[in-house]
């Protein structure tokens, strides 16, 4: 398996132990993890991907600050 860069989620501030971590595969898909459970990783495409960061920042704009 070739050698990945995790990126931590910009909503994950320093000192956070629980954040998305998200990394491009070169052959395609986008792989993402749990920060705090880095074994288990999900796969996804560009479209997916896309279409789940709509759905989070829509459900963030309706509901307002937290």
């Amino acid at each position: 398996m070739p050698r990945l860069t995790w990126r931590k989620s910009s909503y994950s501030g320093s000192g956070q132990d629980d954040c998305v971590e998200v990394a491009p595969h070169p052959d395609g898909p986008i792989l993402y993890r749990e920060s705090d459970h880095p074994g288990a990783v999900g796969r996804t495409t560009a479209p997916g991907w896309a279409a789940f960061l709509r759905a989070v920042k829509a459900d963030r704009c309706a509901a307002g600050p937290r």
